[in-house]
């Protein structure tokens, strides 16, 4: 089970990061709605709601697992092969969609940086600018199209989409 990271921003100041839970022990002596408070998933770049008012019930009994079960069509072939994996044919594609959705969060996508700059940054100059950088996979054009933003959105905007931060050229 992986814990995914989340950063706090309050206004362009980024103030947290870290775990949900954390963020929500850090950020609840702010009070149940801080004004300018946004947080984001470091793995999408999606803004998500943290619960600050402290009083999130506590878990009762076993957590409910979440299986679902659905049609998967296969060809013959596949079938044979699964049926040969450890353990049978569901936890042989539970491995294989894991290391599938590993995959796509070990490498950064300009989509989580697309995502957090779309919520926090869209009415700042240059904008449209470093979203067509960002997606032409031009790490200068993306970081001098930022040239002047406050330091932390763009800097967490490197970060998320994979290329150095502070970025060299504008330190």
């Amino acid at each position: 089970m992986t814990t995914d990271r989340f950063t706090a921003f309050q206004g362009s100041k980024r103030i947290a990061q870290g775990s949900r839970e954390a963020l929500a022990r850090e950020l609840s002596p702010l009070g149940p709605h801080p004004e300018g408070l946004l947080v984001f998933s470091d793995d999408s770049g999606s803004q998500t709601d943290l619960d600050l008012t402290g009083t999130a019930p506590a878990p009762r009994g076993r957590p409910r697992l979440g299986v679902k079960a659905r049609e998967v069509t296969l060809l013959p072939r596949h079938w044979d092969w699964l049926a040969r994996q450890r353990g049978g044919a569901s936890p042989a594609l539970r491995r294989l969609v894991e290391e599938a959705m590993r995959a796509d969060r070990d490498g950064p996508t300009p989509d989580a940086a697309y995502r957090f700059l779309s919520a926090i940054a869209g009415d700042l100059p240059g904008f449209e600018a470093a979203i067509r950088a960002l997606y032409a996979g031009d790490a200068d054009g993306f970081a001098a199209a930022m040239d002047g933003w406050p330091g932390d959105i763009r800097d967490h905007a490197l970060t998320l989409a994979g290329y150095p931060a502070p970025y060299p050229a504008n330190t």
